[in-house]
């Protein structure tokens, strides 16, 4: 990546670091956009090893400033927009918020990106915009569904993405992501609170377990963004980011309870963890082929070395609190 000045949005969370660090050790200039809060914070940038960290210009704004992301866009050649507002639970309670800064912000960087006159735009949707999986694995010709107010948003600015592209010639490629995990991730995520919960025990409250999820490790995520950004012919494409491998919640449990070697743990139902009803996306299982012809990528890690990797992580936080207490 020598040569490349990049925008990270959403550059303190967990994916934005992790791709944050990855450019600047891969030799690109990096600006790291992140939300301004009074205390000054980056979040996990300021996990960066200090040799890393010294090297990345950060700047605080909010996407849904347009004059705020057009200033930190400016002079930069790739943008990597990951800021949004993902926690699904909370897109029920504050639909607008997160259709302000999913939807509004995206735009907001789009238009920045084409004003830059940026050599690629690589935008982070989700899988859920596909909803319950009607076939498997879900190739990116699956019909799209909005079952939660997270998943529309997201669905709305992949459409806005598109229209850039087809309207103003912006090279950009959409990532759909199928559930990351690792280091820095969130409690909020189903990983991190089975794994905080089979560490400090004795039970693991979960909600259902029989929906089926694809988990991506970070890193290998991580690889797919800076792939989309230099992949000849990839502008305008859509590109599934997911391993192919389908793993039931209560599997994934069990699994982890394994690998951490706490043996006895018991699971408990926990209602306050269940989406609605309609809501609830039950299948999710990603065909990447389109991505590994057209970018090259390919999975490395496997669930088990990535969990393996990533209870190590948590155990190394020594987290206090209540570990079962459910964060939206």
């Amino acid at each position: 990546m020598a040569g490349v000045r990049a925008l990270v949005t959403g550059a303190g969370g967990f994916v934005g670091s992790h791709l944050v660090e990855r450019l600047a050790k891969d030799g690109a200039a990096v600006r790291a956009f992140v939300r301004y809060t009074s205390t000054g914070g980056t979040g996990w940038l300021d996990a960066l090893a200090p040799g890393v960290r010294a090297g990345v210009e950060v700047v605080s704004g909010d996407v849904r400033d347009a004059e705020a992301v057009s200033r930190a866009a400016a002079g930069v050649t790739h943008v990597f927009h990951l800021a949004a507002l993902i926690g699904i639970p909370y897109s029920y309670l504050h639909p607008r918020d997160v259709v302000e800064t999913n939807l509004g912000g995206t735009l907001n960087v789009l238009l920045a990106a084409r004003e830059a006159g940026v050599e690629r735009l690589v935008f982070a949707s989700t899988s859920e915009v596909y909803g319950s999986a009607r076939r498997v694995p879900i190739d990116e010709s699956h019909p799209l569904r909005a079952q939660s107010p997270y998943a529309a948003s997201k669905i709305a600015a992949e459409k806005l993405v598109e229209s850039f592209h087809a309207s103003y010639g912006l090279p950009a490629v959409v990532l759909r992501p199928f559930n990351v995990y690792g280091p820095r991730q969130s409690a909020r995520a189903v990983i991190p609170t089975v794994i905080t919960q089979a560490l400090a025990g004795p039970e693991i409250r979960l909600g259902a377990g029989t929906p089926t999820r694809d988990f991506n490790f970070v890193d290998d995520t991580v690889g797919a963004f800076v792939l989309a950004a230099r992949a000849p012919g990839a502008a305008g494409g859509v590109f599934n980011v997911g391993t192919g491998r389908e793993t039931a919640i209560a599997d994934l449990a069990a699994l982890v309870v394994r690998l951490a070697g706490r043996g006895g743990r018991r699971v408990v139902a926990d209602e306050s963890r269940l989406r609605p009803a309609a809501s609830e996306v039950t299948r999710l299982c990603a065909d990447a082929s389109k991505a590994r012809e057209a970018l090259g990528w390919e999975p490395a890690t496997s669930l088990e070395d990535g969990l393996a990797a990533t209870i190590a992580w948590f155990a190394a936080q020594r987290e206090t609190g209540d570990p079962a207490a459910y964060a939206i």
